[in-house]
């Protein structure tokens, strides 16, 4: 299948491979457009409930593996660079619990998420060669989706962050582990650490993948619940700032490809970013990450989302003027919303003396 996008028809200058060191490109940033969410796209593609299911959509890298390749390609033919593995709520505990899987057969189930995105990859590399389309050499990228510890207990923690009580740093390393390394073995570009409500576990996951993994690139994201505050409640600003200055102790910077918000409602994004920018040494540049959701709230007495979605794209303008360099969606965001991103940043990036590039330019 043709992608609907430009990218499918030939270009004539293609972008340096991209190491994660923002600062290589010296004139302008290259955007990249992140996937959106996934397992609301793949209940489109499997037809059962996946909201509410103790496993969420990672049950179906066992049940129904076609259709997770799927949703994966829904997304690149509307113009992803970016997908995520479907592990945000992968855990050994959780197959063995819900699936009946021994720990190793657990642990294949994870690996077998990254082979399920590696395979769509694969056939998205021959579509565009078959049109004659061209891509980026170091696209689609591949990122492992490490979501908190709050998603395997299948009780709503991860959105209050609430198990701070029950765990510590150490435990929350040591239960990271295991996927991380999973991930890492599989193939993945890099690890998307995402939807974490609680600056614990954000210091505990930035410090082990700097202390355990020398090469892996990532992301940090937190959930909000409101326009500054991490949904335990910490600052998000001064939380995202001490991921920040973690990175710089350790000289991490070229790894880190961003910090910044997911499955949040896009109207709180540029007050949550701002603050961060606000108390940032002026010398400082980080770089940001942006995937919020439509704006609704989720029912779980009800088991549905409520109230009326926003334009996700109508935002984007603003989120590229803070200095946003992957922007995407999470829960609700379908592939016509990221056809509508993806459009967006290429229509500003065509302009003259546009400040941006896009993963290619004409």
């Amino acid at each position: 299948m043709q992608s609907q996008l430009s990218r499918s028809t030939s270009r004539s200058k293609m972008l340096p491979d991209f190491t994660g060191n923002w600062n290589q490109l010296k004139e302008k940033p290259r955007i990249l457009v992140k996937c959106g969410g996934f397992s609301s796209q793949l209940a489109r593609n499997v037809n059962e409930k996946v909201d509410g299911d103790p496993l969420w959509g990672s049950r179906f890298d066992a049940t129904q593996p076609l259709a997770v390749v799927k949703t994966h390609l829904d997304f690149l033919r509307k113009g992803a660079d970016i997908i995520l593995t479907n592990t945000y709520q992968s855990s050994v505990e959780g197959f063995m619990k819900h699936l009946g899987k021994t720990r190793e057969e657990s642990i294949e189930l994870i690996a077998k998420s990254v082979e399920l995105a590696r395979q769509a990859k694969t056939q998205y590399l021959a579509e565009l060669a078959t049109n004659n389309g061209n891509i980026g050499p170091d696209m689609p990228w591949i990122m492992a989706s490490i979501g908190p510890y709050g998603a395997h207990l299948h009780d709503g923690s991860e959105y209050a962050g609430s198990y701070t009580n029950l765990v510590n740093y150490s435990q929350l390393q040591q239960w990271h582990t295991t996927r991380i390394d999973t991930c890492l073995r599989a193939g993945v570009d890099g690890l998307a650490v995402e939807t974490l409500p609680c600056q614990l576990e954000a210091l505990a996951v930035t410090d082990l993948i700097l202390t355990r993994y020398a090469t892996a690139r990532f992301w940090v994201t937190f959930q909000c619940k409101d326009a500054a505050s991490l949904a335990h409640g910490e600052s998000f600003a001064q939380a995202a700032l001490d991921v920040w200055n973690l990175v710089v102790e350790y000289q991490a910077q070229s790894r880190l490809l961003g910090i910044g918000v997911n499955c949040v409602n896009p109207s709180h994004v540029t007050p949550l970013l701002k603050s961060l920018l606000d108390i940032l040494p002026r010398d400082e540049t980080v770089p940001l990450v942006v995937y919020s959701n439509r704006g609704e709230i989720y029912d779980s007495d009800r088991g549905e989302w409520t109230g009326n979605g926003l334009d996700v794209a109508s935002f984007v303008p603003e989120w590229l003027r803070l200095g946003v360099r992957i922007i995407g969606g999470c829960c609700r965001v379908y592939p016509d919303d990221i056809l509508e991103i993806r459009k967006c940043i290429d229509n500003i990036a065509q302009q003259p003396q546009s400040p941006i590039q896009t993963s290619l330019v004409i």
